[in-house]
């Protein structure tokens, strides 16, 4: 069988989109409430809808506003996916969409991963695309977040994970499938070194992201009316023949049966976050830095 992912010297450079960047004389309609609004009006709501609330979808690179000002470094950017299936669907070769889908969105993979800090607090970050393949869970994808862990462990820091997802990844079969438990068990070296896991939930957050390593997390927070689940709702009442309440697999309605901790909109949550690392943080006379607790391997591991 073909490796699962290659390491490759490639790396693609972030395009952060800049406030001055966002043209203030074009309308957007908003997809839940149909009202008209300024595009940098809703660059500045951080793409929530100032007239419903509703929360659009952000992409990873914008998810790393939450971190302090040029505080992240990215690691394991040179993990790229293979086709180790070589798989071929009813319209095109994996390998084929695999490449004009980073090509288009300038992202190896589904995930970004680094370290960073929030209000000055330090923490291992992965975060996941959903414009990348549903930010389905492949193998690279699994390695990613595997590593993430991994390193908050070694360097006794917090992990951070912001989650949007459609499941697994089919192309790549069981071998997506087997990262489901590698996270989990990566997780364990991080509850072994008394570091919490932070989970973000974003809307979709669907499948075996769901099922695995999200629902361990230490603290489960949601953005409101985020989708949240396994299955469909549609498949689960085709299922069980009978309806569902309409507010089945929101994040509210998850809060209310006690499978999420915290509903936040996404302008509270650089506070709430800041917030938390404050509380998991370990007493120490010096404000800790990375350059003190780095690992020599993880230095030479970018």
């Amino acid at each position: 069988m073909k490796d699962f992912f290659r390491l490759t010297k490639k790396s693609f450079s972030f395009d952060q989109t800049s406030e001055s960047q966002v043209p203030d004389d074009l309308w957007v309609k908003c997809a839940a409430c149909r009202e008209i609004i300024y595009q940098k009006e809703l660059h500045d709501k951080l793409k929530v809808c100032p007239k419903c609330g509703h929360h659009n979808r952000i992409t990873a690179h914008e998810w790393l506003g939450l971190l302090d000002p040029h505080s992240f470094q990215e690691y394991d950017a040179n993990l790229w996916p293979t086709d180790p299936l070589d798989f071929v669907s009813a319209e095109e070769a994996y390998s084929a969409k695999l490449q004009e889908t980073q090509q288009r969105l300038n992202l190896p993979d589904a995930v970004i991963s680094g370290l960073g800090t929030i209000e000055e607090q330090p923490l291992a970050l992965a975060v996941s695309d959903f414009s990348f393949f549903g930010a389905s869970m492949g193998s690279v994808y699994g390695e990613k977040m595997a590593r993430a862990a991994e390193r908050a462990a070694d360097l006794a820091i917090p992990l951070l994970t912001i989650n949007s997802s459609g499941g697994a990844r089919m192309q790549e079969g069981v071998i997506s499938l087997m990262q489901m438990a590698k996270v989990t068990i990566a997780l364990t070296r991080l509850a072994a070194a008394r570091q919490p896991h932070f989970a973000l939930l974003v809307a979709p957050c669907y499948g075996g992201v769901t099922a695995s390593y999200v629902s361990v997390a230490d603290i489960i927070i949601a953005e409101p009316g985020a989708n949240i689940g396994f299955a469909g709702k549609r498949v689960i009442e085709q299922t069980i023949h009978q309806k569902l309440p309409a507010d089945f697999q929101t994040a509210e309605f998850m809060l209310q049966h006690g499978m999420l901790d915290i509903v936040a909109p996404r302008g509270e949550l650089r506070t709430l976050l800041g917030r938390l690392l404050r509380l998991y943080a370990a007493p120490s006379p010096q404000p800790a830095t990375f350059a003190s607790r780095q690992p020599a391997n993880l230095l030479q591991d970018k």
